[in-house]
């Protein structure tokens, strides 16, 4: 059940609208409900009740209170129930505006001076309240909190009526679209509303900034219409952004401050976080990165960009799954990072990305406050994706993107127990939400890696085979056997045969792989295993497919003589120009 509540002057007019067509003809039947007495005159019912009369009985406390009336003295809330819900008799819809109004102190219970109010029905899935907030006694009611109020009866309601219960908020969330804006997305064929598409376009500008000018340099960039408020002194107050071409009735360009986009939007806000997670610039000026900015010149920059990227969002996990208010400022950065891939991902997995980074935009937000906590890894390693540019959906690119995205969905999942922790309810909703989008974005992009994975894994001998599985039994002697019938498992046995080859102890490897975190949450433990094992030793994220025309028995598991000297042994982490190859192993 949703309240949404707003303030007005005009009382006639918006009953006009109540008990009117509606915008597009979809009103039905208007009609009232219940009302401050049960005696209210009801225009859609009684043909001798009119407009006017209801207004003047509404407004009746409001002109003798004079002066001492608010200017805004409409209160207006519109309640909804949850898509799939069972429709609501008359009955029920009275009791909930009674219950309502009670709640936020409009007409608190046995109390013969409360505020005089309405409520209108013309759908089947919900009213409207109209209240005037003058009383009887010709004071002001104390409605502190009341949206706050509203959203707590509103739960109960759920509950004790077994509706749909919906997430609580927490006031941290941003201000969603009115129904004139999506009205007017539609009439000029926009998917989303300006409000939404300015968020998201302020929101990437963010991320990785490093500077407040290179802020500025993005949103123009972004094609943006930017106002920046300057005080006497010619410093930067404050911005608003509008599309171009959005314009109200006069003309004029419809700015959006960055603090009515969403509350981490505002320059304040924005100039904290730059701040508190400060990245280092060019000499000459031009904004940069730190240690995502360096690249191999045998690897693509997106590829490089994103293999740094995994070891920041582990360590973002690591500090979740602590448990502690740390994890705020992580979340920030996981959401500068979701944004990064979203602006620089491949055709394949650009739609999903860009929906996770959305859904998790909610999950960043919250009033727990980590005092310096250091998050400028995952703010580096945005940066680095992002001015690495747009990467392929192939090759390594594709390959360094699955990995990268393994790491990011149990990001997501730690997120959500981080937020349940806290009863963060919409927050620890948005994290699944966005874990789901990059599950389906993993999928697209692993599917060519895992694969040559497969194929390289099943051409191995059989000896071979078994050798590798006995070391996973070992290590994981609970899940091994369910392991082993997965997809997957066939990609795990080639990357520990591949790591083996490359000089590692590929049973100390796994031993690592599978200490860095638990593997419960994660949908496919073969695939999150093959992932770390190959970040871990610095193998390609793409390998080739095998070679079909090899002999089963000139196989060994070691390096052999012949070709050790080309195969160095690589440091964890990170790699080595000579196993990012990607030309396979001679064997």
């Amino acid at each position: 059940m949703i309240p949404k509540i707003r303030r007005g002057s005009r009382t006639y007019g918006l009953l006009a609208y109540l008990y009117g067509p509606g915008r597009r003809d979809e009103h039905t039947d208007p009609h009232l409900v219940a009302s401050w007495d049960g005696f209210a005159p009801d225009p859609g019912r009684d043909p001798e009740a009119t407009l006017a009369r209801l207004a003047r009985a509404l407004d009746l406390r409001v002109v003798q209170a004079g002066d001492r009336a608010p200017a805004q003295h409409v209160w207006h809330c519109s309640v909804r129930t949850a898509p799939g819900d069972r429709h609501l008799s008359d009955a029920e819809w009275g009791e909930v505006a009674g219950r309502l109004v009670r709640a936020t102190r409009l007409a608190p219970e046995g109390d013969p001076d409360g505020c005089r109010w309405v409520a209108v029905r013309h759908a089947d899935d919900h009213i409207h309240i109209v209240a005037t907030m003058v009383r009887g006694d010709l004071r002001r009611p104390r409605m502190s909190y009341d949206f706050k109020r509203a959203q707590a009866e509103c739960r109960r309601i759920e509950k004790e009526w077994g509706l749909r219960r919906l997430n609580p908020g927490d006031g941290t969330g941003a201000k969603n679209p009115t129904s004139a804006e999506r009205f007017k997305a539609e009439r000029t064929g926009r998917d989303r509303t300006p409000r939404e598409t300015l968020r998201e376009a302020v929101r990437r500008a963010v991320a990785g900034a490093a500077t407040e000018e290179e802020f500025f340099t993005r949103l123009h960039e972004a094609g943006l219409r930017v106002n920046k408020r300057l005080a006497p002194s010619g410093d930067v107050l404050g911005y608003s952004v509008a599309l171009p071409g959005d314009r109200n009735r006069d003309g004029e360009p419809i700015w959006f401050s960055g603090s009515k986009l969403a509350p981490d939007l505002s320059l304040p806000r924005i100039r904290r976080r730059l701040e508190a997670a400060p990245l280092r610039a060019e000499a000459d000026g031009r904004p940069r990165g730190s240690e995502t900015e360096t690249t191999a010149p045998h690897r693509p920059r997106p590829a490089q960009a994103r293999r740094d990227a995994v070891q920041a969002a582990e360590h973002a996990a690591d500090v979740l799954g602590a448990n502690d208010d740390a994890g705020a400022a992580q979340l920030v950065g996981i959401g500068e990072l979701l944004d990064g891939l979203a602006q620089t991902a491949p055709s394949s997995t650009r739609r999903e990305l860009a929906e996770a980074a959305r859904a998790f935009e909610r999950a960043t937000r919250s009033h727990v406050r980590a005092e310096q906590a250091d998050y400028r890894a995952l703010r580096s390693a945005a940066r680095g994706i992002i001015r690495a540019g747009s990467a392929l959906g192939r090759g390594e690119d594709g390959g360094t993107t699955a990995m990268l995205l393994s790491t990011l969905a149990l990001v997501a999942i730690a997120a959500a127990r981080w937020h349940s922790a806290r009863h963060h309810a919409q927050q620890a909703a948005a994290s699944r939400e966005a874990a789901a989008h990059l599950r389906v974005a993993y999928q697209a992009a692993a599917h060519a890696p895992m694969k040559a994975l497969r194929e390289q894994g099943r051409s191995l001998p059989a000896p071979v085979r078994e050798d590798h599985a006995a070391r996973i039994r070992a290590a994981l002697p609970d899940r091994a056997a369910r392991m082993s019938g997965e997809p997957g498992w066939d990609a795990l046995l080639a990357t520990l045969d591949q790591a083996e080859r490359a000089g590692h102890d590929s049973a100390a490897l796994l031993e690592r792989a599978v200490g860095m975190r638990e593997l419960a949450t994660a949908e496919n433990a073969n695939h999150v295993l093959v992932w770390r094992l190959r970040h871990l030793a610095g193998l390609p994220a793409h390998p080739n497919p095998p070679r079909r025309n090899r002999a089963a028995g000139s196989h060994t598991s070691r390096p052999r003589s012949e070709h050790s000297a080309s195969i160095r042994r690589t440091p964890p982490v990170q790699p080595t120009p000579a196993s990012s190859s990607h030309r396979p192993t001679r064997r």
